[in-house]
């Protein structure tokens, strides 16, 4: 879905020169909002088991970003700059859920808000938040899987083991506020990222890997990638259960839901809301 008036204004072109520019341009951002907005539509509508299995599978997939990051960590030496190469390994998780559509909470911080925001209703309100409860819910549940996978004995080396244990506890290591902060920054990226992937086209691999890793090497705070880590802590007993929930999982769903709503959702929806407003004043005269 392209911007239908890219070329259209160049009498220099003839109409199949016209046609090549504006399969070459970028979609418009009211193009981006309408396809974005179409997958929360989407999700809003899947029956309760669809969103389980897709939040699911997602929560299962985001755990190969803390053993992928991890085996390259214990592959590396200590230096200061192996924290550049071992973040790459974070992406993974991400490139398999968002690839695979499956259903990942901090996208429907975008996706989920921007019929909410469109059609400015009760019901549309309470879709979103049954959508939020679901995915969150089970994301969670599958990291929590993947990390007691993870305890079996004998599955990886001594030195990934150890790497493990080193790596689970990035989601502990700042306080609250800090953490609240960090997650404003993830959850604004990531869902900046669903923003632009409609007008990535062959790069969206390529946006996918630039995006999540700037999560990864700012050590920034993403709710489901840290909570693999966070679980798995506390399995070792390296952290607490309250730690899990009061150092780690509030203060970072905080954080992404204010990055990932007020930051884009709210501000990309408010900079072509005249349009909206224009295109439905057209369509009712």
């Amino acid at each position: 879905m392209n911007d239908p008036q890219a070329g259209a204004d160049s009498p220099h072109l003839d109409s199949a020169e016209q046609e090549q520019a504006a399969e070459h341009s970028a979609p418009h951002p009211l193009v981006i909002h309408e396809i974005v907005r179409e997958e929360g539509e989407v999700a809003m509508e899947r029956t309760f088991v669809a969103l389980m299995a897709s939040a699911l599978a997602a929560g299962l997939s985001m755990g190969f970003s803390f053993l992928v990051q991890s085996i390259l960590e214990s592959a590396l030496p200590k230096a200061a700059w192996s924290g550049l190469v071992s973040s790459l390994g974070y992406t993974i998780g991400f490139v398999f859920v968002i690839l695979g559509r499956q259903q990942l909470f901090t996208e429907s911080t975008l996706t989920a808000v921007l019929p909410v925001l469109t059609r400015r209703d009760l019901a549309t309100l309470f879709k979103a938040l049954r959508v939020w409860a679901i995915v969150l819910f089970f994301n969670l549940v599958g990291t929590t899987i993947f990390a007691a996978i993870l305890q079996i004995r004998g599955v990886f080396s001594p030195e990934v083991t150890e790497a493990l244990a080193e790596v689970a506890m990035t989601p502990f290591s700042a306080d609250f506020g800090v953490t609240v902060v960090r997650g404003v920054f993830s959850g604004w990226l990531i869902a900046l990222m669903v923003w632009l992937l409609p007008s990535a086209r062959s790069a969206r691999l390529l946006t996918i890997l630039l995006v999540t890793y700037t999560v990864a090497v700012s050590k920034l705070t993403h709710v489901i990638a840290g909570s693999v880590e966070a679980a798995y802590a506390v399995m070792i007993g390296a952290g607490s259960i309250p730690d899990y929930f009061f150092v780690f999982l509030v203060p970072t769903f905080i954080g992404n839901v204010i990055g990932g709503v007020s930051l884009v959702a709210i501000v990309n929806h408010a900079a072509i809301a005249p349009e909206i407003t224009g295109v439905r004043r057209d369509s009712d005269d």
